[in-house]
């Protein structure tokens, strides 16, 4: 019986000891889950809990009183001519990008609607992404598995979205097309099953390069096998997008109405005679708060192509890139323009305003990270691009709002949307610009050695 009774109070004791070991562990007592119901119990508001439960969030937090707050006048605007569609893919930058070209090429050309194709620009991205995918493999094979590098080149071996310098890589090596010469296809156009399919025989190639470098496979062996490799991501890329065109015979209508001539181009030379744009004039600027200003910085692996350049850009102050973005559009030309595009969308009327959605009062909490502390705790980052083509100024010549083209169709305010100039603030993060609009000492900060940057880095976000 005292056998019992010892052995009982010894599992009790156990017990009691490891309960306080879990509360001075982190773990949540008794008396601590009492305290945290209090905040609830002490604050409760009647009739709160079961709006929020039976509506959505969005709608009971929106803020009616703001409606109206935005007009769709805007005192400079460039002109654009047609909307263009991303359909269910992550090319935004890449329509972006071409968005921004076009403009140009219409004023240039005095052309009606006009529009290059996405799809071939795209095809070619794609190959050269699992090539870049398939060298770093290679130039990493003596990493262990488990290194950080070769672990996230496995967890991101290709992607459909991107950034500007993608754009101007593979312009630069493969030219680009009128939209009629490769339109889109399917798979273009809704890329997820596609994309899954190259990662998944890609992260299978990857493997099997490594296991031919640990059984003594040297460089021209392992080249070899790369080319292998990569013909039958052409075959995929084929199926699925087609076959990208090496000359073609093409004519278009102007403004007019007058037709033109057929002439017959190569993609490289449509490029560089009917484009005729030196995309070495643009710079990308970033405002990063969570790091240095006038700072140079780059971010290994991210580029399109292994041959081509990581992207690089100018950290700055947000009151200078606005400045600048202001210049660029008074002058006609549109800008390349990413930002945390979800974060205060009214989507409905195509609205980007700090003010739309009003948590703190629905709930009775206040969220107050700023900018730099959202992007130290991933809690915002880039991740969609635009063309940004218009500033509303007021009397002292300050911007009101902004305006931007989307590549979602007609969605929120006849394709565009409207962005408030806090939220500007809030939520951008990449712009791209020619030079000439750059201040010199702002240029000065190229001639820097650029601090590098690991992909896994809140700023490494490809435009989605």
């Amino acid at each position: 019986m005292k056998r019992r009774l010892f052995l009982l109070c010894l599992v009790l004791t156990l017990v009691n000891l490891n309960i306080k070991a879990q509360q001075k562990l982190g773990g949540i007592s008794s008396e601590m889950l009492n305290d945290i119901k209090k905040s609830y119990i002490n604050h409760k508001i009647d009739g709160i809990g079961n709006a929020i439960s039976n509506n959505e969030i969005k709608k009971l937090a929106f803020n009616r009183k703001n409606v109206n707050a935005n007009d769709i006048y805007f005192s400079n605007r460039i002109k654009s001519k047609g909307i263009t569609d991303q359909k269910s893919s992550g090319r935004c930058w890449l329509f972006c990008s071409l968005n921004v070209i076009r403009n140009k090429v219409i004023t240039k050309n005095s052309l009606g609607e006009f529009q290059f194709s996405q799809n071939y620009a795209f095809f070619w991205d794609q190959l050269e992404k699992a090539n870049l995918f398939l060298q770093n493999i290679i130039e990493n094979k003596d990493k262990p598995m488990d290194d950080k590098k070769v672990e996230w080149l496995f967890k991101n071996p290709i992607g459909d979205g991107g950034q500007w310098t993608g754009l101007v890589n593979i312009t630069q090596k493969y030219g680009l097309v009128p939209s009629d010469i490769m339109p889109e296809t399917k798979n273009s156009e809704s890329t997820n099953v596609m994309s899954s399919i190259l990662a998944n025989k890609l992260r299978e190639d990857g493997l099997m390069l490594r296991d031919l470098s640990t059984k003594g496979a040297k460089g021209d062996a392992l080249q070899k096998q790369k080319t292998e490799m990569l013909g039958e991501i052409y075959k995929i890329l084929v199926y699925c997008l087609g076959e990208p065109p090496t000359e073609f015979t093409w004519r278009y209508k102007d403004a007019s109405g007058k037709i033109s001539e057929p002439k017959k181009y190569t993609p490289v030379s449509f490029f560089k005679e009917f484009v005729n744009i030196n995309l070495g004039d643009y710079v990308m600027l970033m405002n990063d708060p969570s790091r240095p200003f006038y700072k140079l910085y780059e971010v290994e692996y991210d580029r399109h192509t292994f041959d081509g350049d990581n992207w690089k850009y100018i950290n700055l102050p947000i009151d200078v890139i606005k400045e600048i973005s202001k210049n660029s559009i008074l002058d006609s030309n549109a800008l390349y323009f990413s930002c945390d595009v979800g974060k205060q969308l009214f989507s409905e009327k195509g609205i980007l305003d700090v003010n739309n959605y009003d948590y703190d009062n629905l709930f009775g909490i206040k969220f107050g990270m700023d900018k730099k502390q959202r992007i130290q705790t991933f809690e915002s980052g880039s991740s969609h691009g635009m063309t940004l083509i218009a500033v509303d100024l007021d009397k002292d010549n300050k911007p009101i709002k902004w305006l931007l083209e989307n590549s979602w169709g007609n969605a929120g305010f006849e394709g565009h949307l409207i962005m408030t100039d806090k939220w500007f603030e809030e939520y951008m993060f990449r712009l791209v610009v020619n030079k000439k609009y750059v201040p010199a000492e702002v240029l000065k900060v190229l001639e820097q050695k650029a601090i590098l940057l690991p992909p896994w880095d809140p700023m490494f976000q490809p435009e989605e």
